[in-house]
């Protein structure tokens, strides 16, 4: 991080860890644990990664145990104090955890050298945000809770938001123990498994917005929403979460809508060949995203600083599945304040 006065930029990331745990402890029922030489490598490949994007903050997903992610940290430079994982914590104090770490399902967590003036989860989907999804019931908890961190960035405060949201995948019907209850073979019950996994992930969607309206409007404070969207960038999904095509229509929406860092970058189009975070299926997509807000647009009257470049970290994602300590690419931006 350069402290330089006449110099206030910063690198800020977000990378899917796959399942980063402690060694030997069980996360999933039907998943083999990390032995010790598993636990290293994997702690040792994503270092390596994470390494090369130099970042000062680096948002997580898919994280089981804030231990891990403080010898993540310190393999990068970090201390201690730099994690953020509450719903991971390994602290026997912790009110959400008792120190056993996430429960059933990952983490979102967050490594930051700058001070965190606020830190809060968003553990219950917005009363206005709620659905009724099929054959479940109401949707009123997040599966993975977004993480809120407030930081001071060379005395300027911006929140930070990273989020995990529901996966496409089918969400079929089990029962207690973990047995199905429908056939998964059947098409038409397939199609209604995936319209479950959309109405989750749309609620969570639109209470994150809800909640980053109440962060930006009428304030000149900047937000950064970031993480694994589960969903291109154009889908309806994401959109509902950042409104960006809403300014086209009315320019008073710039006050809360945000915008895609690789669209507004200084130096947009140079990386725009090699831009996915994710191969599905055979086909890359970026399902990986990072979003400003109007204060990080350099043409804007209350513009506060600019993202000079967004990179993707992906070269990894050629590599045989087998040699692959993560399976999502890692997005960065660099942003600079206003002197």
């Amino acid at each position: 991080m350069n402290n330089k006065a006449d110099n206030h930029q910063f690198y800020i990331a977000t990378a899917n860890l796959l399942n980063f745990a402690n060694p030997n402890r069980i996360y999933y029922d039907n998943a083999p644990v990390y032995n010790d030489t598993e636990y290293n490598h994997k702690l040792r490949g994503i270092s390596e990664l994470l390494a090369k994007a130099h970042a000062d903050i680096i948002a997580v997903q898919e994280v089981w145990d804030s231990a891990a992610l403080v010898a993540l940290a310190a393999s990068l430079g970090f201390e201690a104090r730099h994690v953020i994982a509450p719903l991971a914590s390994n602290d026997a104090a912790s009110p959400y955890t008792q120190g056993q770490g996430a429960q059933k399902t990952p983490a979102v967590g967050m490594i930051s050298r700058f001070e965190p003036l606020e830190v809060s989860l968003l553990q219950d989907v917005a009363a206005k945000a709620v659905l009724d999804v099929p054959d479940v019931g109401l949707y009123q908890r997040f599966n993975r809770p977004p993480l809120m961190v407030r930081v001071d960035a060379y005395g300027q405060p911006i929140t930070i938001v990273t989020a995990h949201l529901k996966s496409k995948r089918a969400f079929f019907l089990r029962d207690e123990a973990g047995n199905l209850l429908e056939d998964m073979d059947d098409p038409n019950i397939r199609v209604r498994a995936k319209l479950r996994s959309l109405c989750m992930r749309a609620a969570e969607a639109a209470s994150i917005r809800m909640s980053i309206i109440e962060r930006l409007q009428n304030t000149r404070e900047p937000l950064i929403l970031l993480g694994d969207m589960n969903d291109v960038t154009n889908s309806v999904t994401t959109q509902l979460m950042t409104e960006t095509g809403e300014v086209n229509y009315d320019k008073s929406m710039r006050d809360v809508a945000l915008f895609d860092a690789a669209r507004i970058q200084a130096r947009y189009g140079w990386m725009k060949d090699v831009a996915y975070t994710h191969i599905y299926q055979g086909m890359p997509e970026v399902i990986d995203q990072l979003f400003v807000s109007e204060e990080f647009l350099p043409d804007s009257k209350f513009s506060l600083g600019q993202v000079e470049r967004v990179d993707y970290f992906n070269d990894h994602l050629k590599w045989d599945y087998a040699d692959r300590v993560i399976d999502h690419g890692i997005i960065r931006a660099k942003i600079k304040l206003n002197n």
